[in-house]
């Protein structure tokens, strides 16, 4: 296979997921690349392990009510999925949609709207806004529990139309107003419960009842509204098909997906991908998944200029290091000093900073963030114990009889490691580094010996360059 199929492999697993090691980019490519698109968009099962199992070695998990232990949970089934896209996508809506920890109270309310995200994040859109209306966490974040038919609240309905679906100058004052009134009833069951119990209370026993959508006919206002220019007794089922019929809507939605998915400035070409995935958007009644295939499968993203196009979000870096160093395939105590890593760079699951989520892009690298993202990354890929790097070492060693010059070391670490695309000064930098030493012999080598930690010093070193932070 050519080192174009294992580069544009790369490129699509970065980006439709976390990463892949060098193993599973080989077996992609024997695939084929539109048939692993839709291997991704058609997930399987993850192949989890059972919680129970988990929370053996993972003790904050015990009851997922805290922020941390929830959090390192999440990043737990990150690193070892099956099914990358499947949380690659959760993580987008979690920071189109943000809903935090810090109003909740109540970790597994959390979890619930994640793993709801995994189920309809990538159906149609009209469904997915409808859950998200009736999710629990979601009700209390934004206040619908308090939005009432005499006295409604437009917390919820200012945010579903102005950072959620249509955008800032495309919709007027008057439709907040009527989309609050559509969502009067639309509130939670055990809320007496949970207000006093949620903040100590453990999840166990299995039958113990957390907060559940309850809609209340009688608190709901069934008077006629006029909403985006449409006049109906509408309820919130009935602003939802309005709202993803919007041209505003299927642009909003399609140009963050190719933020995220694509590169974080949108210049002309991506403009024109942004239309075609709106087309797909139309074309499929406002499939999620439709539109993804389209932006996988354009030549914008197949091509080159589109690769490294930008910046790692912190959870993304440190899913990504962990699963090419291999070093949390299973149950181990540490997960949550892991989950905390993306913390100290900026992005705590389940904390989004307001209602609209995190800055992304350039933003996420300021001089104390990218001290943090290089170091733990260094830190992992740098370890000769972790299964991922002596995968690469014992590759390295089979080649050229364990004998490598200085360039064929920087090279074939850079390639192992993504492949990393560096400039040609970062190149000349790192090979003048190994060539102090002179060439690599690696024949007869044993762990943590000399020649291991050579190795071991410059994919440190890789993992450190500027393009390393780049997806």
């Amino acid at each position: 296979m050519s080192s174009q199929e294992i580069g544009q492999m790369a490129h699509l697993m970065r980006r439709a997921g976390f990463s892949a090691t060098r193993d599973e980019l080989e077996e992609y490519v024997e695939k084929g690349y539109e048939a692993v698109v839709e291997e991704l968009l058609h997930p399987g099962d993850p192949q989890n392990l059972p919680d129970d199992i988990i929370r053996r070695y993972h003790t904050e998990q015990s009851e997922l009510r805290l922020s941390d232990g929830a959090a390192a949970y999440w990043m737990y089934r990150m690193i070892t999925t099956k099914c990358p896209l499947e949380d690659k996508l959760a993580l987008f809506w979690h920071g189109l949609f943000a809903t935090a920890y810090s109003k909740l109270n109540q970790a597994r309310a959390l979890l619930n709207q994640i793993d709801m995200f995994r189920r309809h994040g990538m159906g149609n859109l009209s469904t997915l806004l409808v859950e998200l209306s009736k999710d629990p966490a979601m009700i209390i974040w934004l206040d619908n529990n308090d939005n009432h038919k005499d006295a409604p609240n437009e917390n919820f309905g200012r945010e579903l139309l102005e950072l959620f679906t249509l955008g800032i100058g495309n919709y007027t004052e008057q439709d907040v107003k009527e989309c609050a009134r559509a969502f009067t009833g639309w509130t939670l069951g055990n809320a007496e419960y949970m207000a006093s119990r949620a903040s100590r209370d453990s999840i166990w026993p299995y039958s113990r009842i957390a907060w559940y959508f309850q809609y209340r006919d009688y608190d709901h206002d069934d008077g006629e509204k006029t909403f985006l220019g449409e006049t109906g007794k509408f309820g919130g089922e009935d602003i939802i098909e309005i709202i993803v019929r919007q041209e505003a809507t299927a642009r909003f939605i399609c140009t963050r997906l190719f933020q995220f998915f694509a590169a974080d400035e949108v210049d002309d070409a991506g403009e024109q991908v942004i239309n075609s995935m709106i087309q797909s958007y139309w074309d499929s009644k406002h499939e999620i998944r439709s539109v993804l295939r389209t932006l996988f499968n354009s030549e914008y993203f197949k091509s080159d200029q589109a690769r490294f196009a930008r910046v790692k979000g912190p959870v993304e870096l440190v899913v990504g290091a962990v699963r090419l160093a291999g070093s949390y395939t299973t149950p181990t105590q540490g997960i949550e000093q892991v989950a905390r890593q993306a913390v100290y760079m900026g992005q705590g699951l389940l904390q989004p900073p307001s209602v609209e989520g995190w800055h992304e892009g350039i933003e996420w690298v300021d001089s104390g963030a990218l001290v943090e993202r290089v170091n733990f990354v260094a830190h992992e890929i740098s370890n000769v114990n972790n299964p991922g790097v002596r995968r690469i070492i014992e590759r390295l060693a089979g080649e050229n009889g364990g004998v490598l010059s200085p360039e064929v070391l920087v090279d074939r670490c850079l390639d192992l490691l993504g492949p990393v695309l560096v400039s040609s000064s970062t190149r000349k930098s790192l090979v003048e580094y190994a060539a102090r030493q002179g060439d690599l012999h690696l024949t007869g080598h044993e762990t943590g010996d000399e020649a291991e930690q050579r190795v071991a010093t410059m994919l440190g070193l890789a993992t450190s360059t500027r393009e390393f932070q780049l997806a």
